[in-house]
């Protein structure tokens, strides 16, 4: 061999040595590109799955919260002339059987209680009649319009909801 030939393999030599180092670097980038998009993507899930965990905690402490705050609807037993007080928002009266005797029950004003719009009294009456009386607000029969007043037969059971400052309106079954 002569010595060109011999210096020209000594050069292709390097070239070739040259692009496997270059192919080797590249590989090595590539994949420590791989490894730190593999790191963003662990870190991305971990955080999603920190979220998720966090979330189904609220769910489940909202979902605890709204159990524990249903409790039907409360009830007081009345046997004598009664006026409505601020507890008795969101409960029921109930005049019982074992009160053969006729009875008024007052909304008390806006004025004297001053029921927040949207509270609800239910009146349940088993025996006799129940008036369901209102002191210087409105109380409106629904469907009919009437005013005032309004009786509540035996086995009867009337809704009232304060719908204005001094107004409430008045629904049920028995109720005239």
């Amino acid at each position: 061999m002569t010595a060109a030939a011999a210096s020209a393999t000594a050069a292709a030599t390097s070239a070739t040595d040259a692009s496997t180092s270059a192919t080797a670097a590249a590989t090595s980038a590539t994949n420590a590109s791989g490894s730190a998009t593999a790191a963003a993507t662990s870190a991305t899930n971990a955080a999603n799955s920190a979220t998720a965990a966090a979330t189904s905690a609220t769910s489940s402490a909202a979902s605890a919260s709204q159990a524990q705050s249903y409790s039907g609807i409360p009830q007081s037993i009345k046997t004598a002339a009664y006026t409505t007080l601020l507890a008795d928002a969101q409960t029921q009266i109930l005049h019982p059987a074992s009160d053969n005797n006729a009875r008024t029950f007052t909304i008390d004003s806006n004025a004297n209680v001053a029921y927040p719009i949207g509270s609800a009294i239910t009146f349940i009456n088993e025996i006799n009649t129940v008036t369901i009386a209102i002191t210087s607000d409105t109380l409106v029969q629904a469907g009919s319009g009437l005013t005032g007043s309004r009786t509540l037969a035996a086995n009867g059971m009337a809704t009232a909801v304060k719908i204005a400052a001094t107004k409430w309106m008045i629904a049920g079954a028995g109720l005239t």
